[in-house]
């Protein structure tokens, strides 16, 4: 049975079990400060399981897009060397939220695997939760009951809380769960050991396939347990391990959800899969890698250097540093294989098709980026070693040379090298690494990224468990309200924070690129609590201020600050108006790619493959700005099906979650889905100017903008700074030519410097000349000289070229700062094995700085002109 077959029938077994089959959700989560990217297949429903929302049928199922590679749940670096671990995998799942329980959900998965899949009940064991001391909770009799009635007694194992207790994190929804395993051994390994004792072992052909988890509990922040008010149930299938089941294979990495991207591999690197293990890590890392990074920049996150796009980064780069190691390839190739990622998959997720251009675009730009970056890694990974070999050499060492652990994180932090391409480079070499010391300093490093990042969250405390919150910012920006709960956040950086939520509010939570809304609550008795920020968490609107409200039950005025939403709703509405005239001006495969509306700026990432020109960029300017002074209506249609909005030319954006009834915002021709806050007429915005336009990542341009008072400051900024320069230019009536003018005269008396400065240099080389001393057959000198680096750097060699045994020290002073410059004749550096980088970093500690070059050639800067004199001295102790 093919991979689309077996997905297909899994969603029209529960279908026909009166579940609504779902699309997956984006894989990067935006409304959840408690995940990264969705981890699981129920993360995008963790709404309902909370009691946030109502979700429109009570059983659901679908296939989700998850990925492990950050937090509690790192698959990352089992990836490739095991069979079974994934980056992303899909996540087959069916749902019930408060409907169905254990009975149905047990029965129906025995159904499905072994009546409509076909898969042996003697290969399948089952487990359930043994109870927990700790936790005060038994046995979970009620599931081993219904089991008896589909399998045998001894194929029901029990286990402890860690395989059988799930919970979505420290805090909310858990609960007892059941996974079924899968034994896909031969029967000459089954008869040396019995499955049951490998289940849950790790073994590579006996492994989880299902797990039913029972949410009955919610875990408070203290560690206790409470029972849920509805029960539900969560059940996760890993697709990949389906197929391989059902396919008869022994590898996920063998079933056609990755053979056809392993061929294309084999292809591209020359390299048979099954031949040679090293070569099969690295095709296995990169086949399951790309898969990874091309769905999440289908979703909208980019490889960056921040959050979720770092972690996309490194993913990216371990695939490409597999390629490099252990298949030689030393160009970019990875983006290759979006073709057939895209043609094996596109039909279950469009997005891959839909957005295979970018894909490939951003991919071979951080491949090339990456591959550059290694190449200089190497560099400076051959000369810490050379130093190394010269420190050994000078001490006569026979000991075998090892690079510090220290050497290996900086390359590690600031080149992107793992220890295991560092070890191997070093093996090569006759090195040894340092590896307790690198994990001392990656240690260190996680400490002081814990630190800063540890935060506390107390339980909410309830005041009002009937109310449901309700948002009525788009009318209005004042309102009486109750708080209906509330629980205090420590962390190092803010200190005390207290979230707040109410029975309704004006107060925009931050979403679609919009900035959340600040303000203020007022009691009856006149105190204030100031709003500092306004976010979503799981559907609920949540307030964040620095102190609680005295009076907590009495009925306070919320009130929005309404200048900044003001400015706001003028940068978002030309968000809009901008996307419209980039498509109309550079073509329709214009689409967005992120947003950030404050009320002083706006910034809009948009697909193009080219820098935009000086006209481009007035022609759009001109385009929005014609929109503004036409005067445009809002038209908002609120909760209408997502369906109607589309056929009346509203635009999706990739990488949002919608739910079944949206809103639709339309100023003109422009219609987008979308739940910011808007003006009321684009003649509020006043005017639009670009501030500027530059490339994200590949194929991914960003334009950043401002409106309203923001352009009137950039306009009187401008005005002022121009009378400013006209002023400085006596008032000449034409100032630009006037600058040109000077521009020319300041190039004339450049070059005039510079001949004064050679023929500066060439009497000062005469001078120097005749002042080296014989110190034991080597021609030094060390002595002070008034000229630049560059003119240093030209009199050291031109004296070089004269003399095959010169050690020469020049010192200098420019703008207040130090300069020593080493140079060494190369026999000396060779026959004397003398080093001019060790020398400068030694003499350069007199300047209070440091520096370094090549052995024949080096220099350092410091703060500590008066120092010079010193590392003169001690150039000339350390030459006698």
């Amino acid at each position: 049975m093919k991979s689309q077959e077996i997905r297909s029938k899994f969603l029209s077994f529960f279908e026909d079990k009166k579940h609504s089959i779902v699309p997956s959700a984006p894989m990067v989560l935006k409304d959840d400060p408690t995940l990264m990217f969705v981890n699981s297949g129920m993360a995008p429903f963790k709404e309902f399981f909370l009691g946030n929302a109502e979700p429109k049928n009570n059983r659901i199922a679908d296939t989700q897009k998850c990925l492990r590679v950050s937090g509690k749940h790192n698959d990352l670096e089992e990836v490739g060397y095991d069979t079974y671990h994934h980056t992303l995998f899909e996540m087959l799942g069916n749902w019930s939220f408060g409907d169905y329980f254990k009975e149905e959900a047990i029965a129906w998965a025995w159904e499905l695997l072994t009546g409509v899949f076909g898969i042996d009940k003697d290969i399948l064991y089952v487990t359930v939760f043994e109870g927990s001391d700790d936790d005060g909770l038994p046995m979970d009799t009620e599931a081993f009951d219904f089991w008896k009635k589909h399998i045998s007694e001894d194929r029901i194992l029990k286990g402890n809380k860690k395989d059988n207790f799930w919970e979505m994190g420290d805090q909310g929804p858990c609960g007892p769960c059941s996974e079924i395993h899968v034994d896909i051994r031969s029967a000459e390994e089954k008869a040396k050991i019995d499955g049951k004792e490998l289940v849950n072992m790790d073994h590579p052909q006996v492994v989880e396939i299902w797990n039913l988890v029972f949410m009955q509990y919610n875990r408070k922040a203290n560690g206790s347990l409470e029972p849920l008010p509805n029960k539900h149930i969560d059940t996760g299938m890993g697709f990949e391990r389906l197929c391989m089941v059902l396919q008869g294979v022994q590898s996920n990495y063998d079933t056609d959800v990755f053979t056809p991207i392993i061929r294309e591999i084999e292809t591209i690197t020359n390299k048979d899969y099954g031949k040679d293990e090293k070569a099969d890590i690295a095709i296995r890392v990169i086949s399951d890698h790309v898969r990874a990074v091309a769905f999440s920049i289908a979703d909208g996150q980019l490889p960056s250097n921040t959050g979720a796009g770092y972690v996309i980064r490194r993913i990216l780069r371990r695939a490409v540093r597999y390629g490099f190691t252990f298949l030689d390839k030393k160009e970019p190739f990875i983006y290759r294989l979006v073709d057939v990622l895209s043609e094996k998959m596109g039909k279950a997720f469009p997005e891959l098709k839909s957005q295979k251009q970018l894909i490939q675009n951003v991919i071979k730009e951080e491949e090339t980026s990456f591959l550059r970056t290694i190449a200089a890694g190497l560099l400076i990974l051959e000369s810490l070693m050379q130093e190394v070999k010269n420190y050994q050499e000078m001490s006569d060492s026979n000991i075998k040379p090892i690079l510090s652990g220290k050497n290996a994180f900086e390359l590690y932090d600031t080149y992107g090298f793992p220890l295991d391409l560092t070890e191997l480079i070093a093996k090569e070499k006759g090195f040894e690494v340092d590896v307790a010391g690198f994990n001392s300093e990656m240690n260190q490093q996680k400490a002081r990224s814990r630190a800063a990042s540890e935060m506390s969250t107390d339980d909410w405390t309830i005041l009002d468990e009937d109310s449901d919150q309700e948002f009525i910012g788009y009318d209005a920006l004042e309102a009486n309200v109750k708080i209906t709960r509330y629980r205090k956040v420590t962390s190092k950086k803010e200190g005390d924070m207290y979230q707040l939520v109410f029975n309704l509010t004006p107060f925009y939570a931050e979403g679609g690129g919009q900035v959340g809304d600040k303000g203020y609550l007022e009691d009856t008795h006149g105190d204030l609590v100031y709003i500092l920020d306004t976010k979503k968490e799981n559907n609920v609107i949540i307030h964040f201020a620095k102190n609680l409200p005295k009076h907590l039950n009495e009925t306070f005025k919320a009130v929005v600050d309404s200048k900044q939403r003001y400015r706001t709703e003028c940068n978002h509405t030309a968000t809009h108006l901008l996307h419209q005239a980039l498509r109309e001006v550079l073509g329709t495969h214009v689409e967005q790619k992120g947003s950030a509306v404050h009320s002083k700026y706006l910034r809009f990432d948009f697909s193009h493959f080219s820098k935009m020109t000086v006209e481009e960029l007035r022609d759009v300017e001109n385009f929005v700005n014609a929109r503004i002074d036409g005067k445009l209506t809002l038209e908002e249609k609120r909760n209408i099906p997502m369906a109607q909005a589309i056929s009346e030319g509203a635009m999706a954006l990739f990488g949002e979650k919608y739910g079944d009834t949206v809103r639709a915002v339309r100023f003109g021709q422009s219609i987008e889905l979308c739940g910011g806050t808007h003006v009321k007429n684009t003649s509020e915005i006043w005017h639009f100017k670009i501030v500027s336009e530059g490339a994200v990542a590949a194929g991914i341009r960003r334009i950043e903008a401002i409106t309203n008072d923001a352009v009137k400051d950039f306009y009187h900024e401008n005005n002022r700074a121009y009378f400013e320069m006209k002023d400085l230019l006596n008032n000449a009536k034409e100032p630009v030519k006037a600058l040109q003018s000077l521009q020319e005269e300041n190039t004339s008396l450049k070059k005039q410097i510079e001949v004064l400065l050679k023929d500066k240099a060439k009497n000062i080389k005469g001078d120097l000349k005749s002042e080296l001393t014989d110190v034991n057959g080597v021609q030094f000198l060390a002595k002070k000289v008034d000229l630049d680096a560059a003119g240093i750097k030209d009199v050291a060699f031109e004296l070089g070229s004269q003399f095959d045994n010169l050690f020469l020290l020049l010192g200098a002073e420019q703008n207040g700062k130090a300069l020593l410059s080493c140079y060494i004749s190369k026999e000396l550096v060779t026959n004397k094995e003398l080093n001019a980088g060790q020398v400068v970093r030694e003499l350069g500690k007199y300047i209070q700085g440091g520096g370094g070059g090549q052995p024949f050639f080096a220099t350092a800067g410091g703060k500590n002109p008066n120092g010079i004199e010193e590392a003169l001295k001690a150039a000339k102790e350390f030459v006698n």
